[in-house]
């Protein structure tokens, strides 16, 4: 008992200060559309595109800030027994974690050079909409509303499980020390390139429309608030609410997913994929800065893609609770949970010292 005191402790100042800076980033974020909402003026025009450079750098911070969340989580939670005698287990872990941000961007630059192969043959508009459907694709992945509880217990368990069977192997001496490092890096390099390989295609259709500099901007601040999370998890040893910012930053992404969607669309009519069907009336009614930041234009077509996308991830989204109040019955009758299972669901136990530490919602 008296060894959870120290950690409930420290856990209230790296939630003020996660909340300071999730609050500061919203008046920033409220500042900016204020701004620009009160000095755009006239008609969207739909001939021409309308994503801003600081739409575009938002939307990949909150990205890489996402993945880099799940990246941290799934590694505190694989780091986390290593105290003491087997903290030194950790290094192949962080080298492999290592060798996975270098072959990222190995991989940004074999993505670029396919891509850019791809526009000599094919027209860059027919490009630039193929990429936006698949930056589309890998968003809705990353969301994982219909599999959020599968894939956040699946994910960590996996890991979990590998970690296990590969200290117990060396235990009972059936692997060298050279090949349970070699798991160990394995592992590291897995859970970070996981999310670093879905972060370059997604990329791909912001770089073809923004160019290379407002990537690197947006990616830059996602890093920057992932750091700041890292070194509370793995330096400060703070325990922080994993699920809340994850769950924020997914209803974040699904504003996101809308801004795509729209955009997506746009750029379909523009390689004259789907027709362009304007809604006269909406063309008076729609600001300038919706289409700049929302990429709401008054076209049948998008709009209606819009709305498809907003009842998909709506309706996932309570298809998702639904399945999770229907596994929760088995526990709420007595059943024990299977200790494999990370709660993610309900809380998000992560552990990191010689006990598990349970955040709360």
């Amino acid at each position: 008992m008296s060894s959870q005191t120290p950690l409930h402790g420290i856990q209230k100042p790296g939630r003020g200060i996660v909340r300071i800076l999730l609050v500061a980033g919203a008046l920033i974020v409220a500042g900016i559309l204020t701004w620009q909402g009160i000095t755009a003026g006239g008609n969207p025009d739909p001939t021409i595109p309308h994503t801003s450079v600081g739409v575009a750098i938002l939307d990949i911070g909150v990205l890489v800030f996402r993945e880099g969340l799940e990246c941290i989580l799934v590694l505190s939670a694989i780091t986390a027994s290593m105290m003491g005698a087997n903290q030194a287990q950790r290094r192949p872990i962080a080298a492999g974690a290592g060798i996975g941000f270098v072959a990222t961007v190995i991989t940004w630059f074999i993505a670029v050079g396919i891509i850019n192969d791809l526009t000599q043959n094919i027209p860059a508009l027919d490009v630039q909409a193929a990429t936006g459907l698949l930056a589309i694709v890998v968003l809705l992945v990353v969301m994982n509303w219909f599999f959020h509880k599968v894939y956040w217990t699946g994910w960590i368990s996996l890991h979990n499980k590998k970690k296990r069977s590969l200290l117990k192997s060396a235990n009972s001496a059936e692997v060298s020390k050279a090949r349970l490092w070699w798991g160990l890096g394995l592992l590291g390099f897995s859970s970070f390139y996981r999310e670093g390989f879905e972060v370059v295609l997604f990329l791909q259709s912001y770089r073809l429309r923004m160019g290379g500099m407002v990537v690197l901007e947006g990616v830059v601040l996602g890093l920057f608030f992932t750091s700041i999370v890292a070194v509370l998890t793995f330096v400060a040893h703070h325990h922080l609410p994993y699920k809340k910012m994850l769950v924020l930053t997914g209803v974040m992404l699904g504003a996101v997913l809308l801004i795509m969607v729209g955009e997506s669309a746009f750029e379909m009519q523009q390689a004259l994929w789907i027709p362009t069907t304007t809604v006269s009336w909406l063309a008076n009614v729609i600001p300038t800065w919706m289409g700049m930041w929302f990429a709401v234009f008054p076209t049948t077509q998008t709009l209606l893609a819009q709305v498809l996308a907003a009842i998909l991830v709506i309706g996932s989204y309570f298809l998702a609770r639904y399945q999770t109040l229907r596994s929760s019955r088995p526990r709420e009758s007595g059943a024990a949970p299977h200790s494999e299972t990370v709660p993610v669901d309900e809380s998000v136990t992560v552990p990191i010292g010689p006990a598990d530490v349970e955040i709360p919602k």
